[in-house]
């Protein structure tokens, strides 16, 4: 188990990039991912079949159709438990994902005309969702329960073979439309350009591999994306009112996803900080699956300096432990998830709680949002002139031939006195 002490020492924020630059440096995959989007781009079903075989099956022939047949989305292969669990974050995650959703806004503007702001759904979305050694029936629910509360029409889910039981019993129960045994960089591929048989799909969501991502960044200039996920990580910040066993369990229950990013704990209290290094010492033996790239104490001057130095990591979870700490709710701006008090475990999250998971990594919380139904809905005018054209067109044509562009100028002036349309 590495664990790392560090004074911030005045300097949140190159302490903050210092936390950072304990992760390894991923691997470049772009040269292999272009390539293999333009083998699905220009090859189609033959290609894609070819790289399924290849990446997803381990070398064996893929299914004759890699749509999975609907008849196997059966809720009842889950576990009665694990159901109920799935059921609870259905709920919960469908309740927050409506009231994210905007109203219709109309607009009257000064010159007499209306513009409406329509938010409308994109038709067909993609989910993925991890499987193979590591399935993610969770990362069903909130992808998919997602799109369905933002409208959108068709959600499918692509997920690697051989798809484990309990990704097809979340599939059904949260209402996929269709179910892909394929994943990677080949996946993302037949979703963004479509194929003979599969239909492109407007928007790919959801975490995964390093291949996955890259392949999501390459396709957005042809499909939505809803952002770049890499390794996971936390920030406990407690003051010394905090449980030290609790903090330790958080960070151990972060290092399960494995080595990728360092979880940390930031407090002006060092005294917690060393409870929180001997509970660390204590509980680690017999979770030792818990490994992430280091397990970091960082001490404070003040909260007020821990609050900076959270604020330039930008977690991709945030917790705030402590009375005096908990306080600083209002005040956080760069972090994927916020999690107020002793009781609020990251972990909730990941399943429950209704917020979604698929939340900003790698400090990307300073500009991006957690995974919500934006990711899949369209600010879209709808503009109404009527009898503002010659107030507009007083205002719009000079503009339009100091640019250089005199027939937008005749356009809008044509709307004006004798030419005004009936």
């Amino acid at each position: 188990m590495r664990c790392e002490r560090i004074d911030i020492g005045g300097e949140p924020v190159a302490a903050a990039a210092g936390v950072r630059a304990l992760a390894p440096a991923p691997a470049s995959v772009s040269e292999a991912v272009a390539q293999i989007l333009a083998a699905v781009r220009d090859g189609g079903d033959g290609a894609l079949r070819e790289l399924v075989a290849r990446y997803d099956s381990g070398g064996a022939a893929p299914p004759q159709s890699l749509r999975v047949d609907p008849a196997e989305l059966d809720p009842g292969l889950l576990d009665d438990a694990v159901r109920a669990g799935l059921q609870a974050a259905i709920t919960n995650v469908a309740l927050v994902a409506d009231a994210a959703i905007g109203d219709d806004v109309e607009v009257d503007l000064p010159q007499g005309h209306r513009v409406i702001l329509r938010e409308v759904p994109v038709r067909r979305a993609a989910i993925c969702v991890p499987g193979r050694q590591a399935p993610y029936p969770s990362t069903v629910v909130m992808g998919v329960v997602t799109a369905r509360a933002a409208g959108v029409e068709e959600v499918v889910v692509l997920t690697a073979p051989p798809i484990a039981p309990a990704l097809l019993g979340a599939c059904a129960l949260c209402g996929a439309h269709e179910v892909y045994a394929m994943s990677g960089a080949q996946g993302v591929a037949a979703l963004a350009y479509g194929t003979e048989t599969i239909e492109r799909v407007d928007v790919i969501a959801g975490p995964g591999s390093l291949f996955v991502q890259e392949a999501k960044r390459q396709v957005s200039d042809v499909v939505g994306i809803d952002g770049f996920y890499g390794p996971s990580d936390v920030l406990v910040l407690a003051d010394a009112g905090a449980g030290a066993r609790l903090v330790a369990l958080d960070l151990l229950a972060q290092g399960e996803h494995g080595p990728g990013a360092p979880v940390v704990a930031a407090s002006d209290s060092r005294d917690l900080l060393d409870a929180v290094a001997e509970q660390l010492e204590a509980l680690a033996p017999a979770r030792d699956h818990s490994d992430p790239a280091a397990f970091v104490l960082a001490h404070a001057q003040s909260l007020r300096e821990a609050l900076a130095f959270a604020e330039a990591f930008a977690p991709e979870h945030l917790e705030l432990v402590g009375p005096t700490v908990e306080r600083l709710a209002p005040r956080v701006r760069a972090a994927g998830c916020v999690f107020v008090g002793g009781s609020g475990a990251t972990a909730f999250g990941d399943y429950v709680a209704g917020s979604n998971h698929c939340l900003p990594t790698g400090g990307a919380a300073r500009f991006a949002s957690g995974l919500s139904p934006r990711a899949f809905r369209r600010r879209m005018s709808e503009v109404h002139i009527g009898d503002a054209a010659p107030a507009l067109a007083a205002a719009g044509a000079p503009i339009a031939r100091a640019e250089g562009f005199s027939v937008h100028a005749e356009s809008m002036e044509a709307r004006v006195g004798e030419n005004a349309p009936s």
